[in-house]
């Protein structure tokens, strides 16, 4: 832990429990999700520390975002693994640091979109596919989604993007439901 009271500081008389959850790896799996890497960076820069609803971090994070203009990538922050893994701790230990909360979330926002470029990028160069299809929820946030675009598309990928269906859940269980029925012979 890169400080031990971090935890204590932010979130109070619940931080000693928080760190015993995550020492012992109590009800906190592993995921994947980018969404928590939004959740992470509002809990860092004071915006949300508890959601109460799914999104709601970067909901936050987005309008910050929005309201505060573009700003450069942070230099160095992420890195891409010998394995294909993306790591944004680099990101994260600037924004526990940061105090204008605007600004780190037009941060937040820049550098994973450039993180998640230069992924894409090294996978795209790995396989020879030059086709992207941005889904997931995160894909509902305009701020990510119009940069990342951009980003892709000037390392010469094409970009498909949901417009019928919503980027989040619903729009993946569609997706889902077409490829049942497709198999099922419907």
């Amino acid at each position: 832990m890169r400080c031990a009271g971090e935890i204590e500081r932010r979130y109070g008389a619940r931080g000693a429990s928080l760190r015993q959850v995550l020492a012992r790896g109590l009800n906190s799996p592993l995921t994947s999700s980018a969404g928590r890497w939004f959740d992470a960076a509002a809990g860092l820069l004071g915006v949300r520390g508890i959601s109460s609803y799914e999104g709601q971090a970067a909901m936050l994070l987005e309008g910050l975002a929005e309201n505060h203009g573009p700003v450069a990538p942070l230099p160095g922050g992420y890195r891409i693994g010998a394995d294909g893994s993306l790591d944004l701790l680099p990101l994260l230990a600037h924004l526990a640091g940061e105090r204008d909360r605007a600004y780190g979330a037009a941060l937040f926002h820049s550098t994973l979109a450039a993180a998640l470029a230069a992924w894409v990028g090294a996978a795209s160069a790995g396989s020879g596919i030059r086709a992207v299809v941005l889904g997931g929820g995160c894909f509902m946030n305009r701020v990510l989604a119009a940069k990342l675009r951009v980003l892709l598309e000037a390392a010469g990928l094409t970009v498909f993007e949901a417009r019928q269906a919503p980027a989040n859940d619903g729009g993946l269980a569609l997706g889902q439901a077409a490829a049942a029925l497709e198999r099922a012979g419907g």
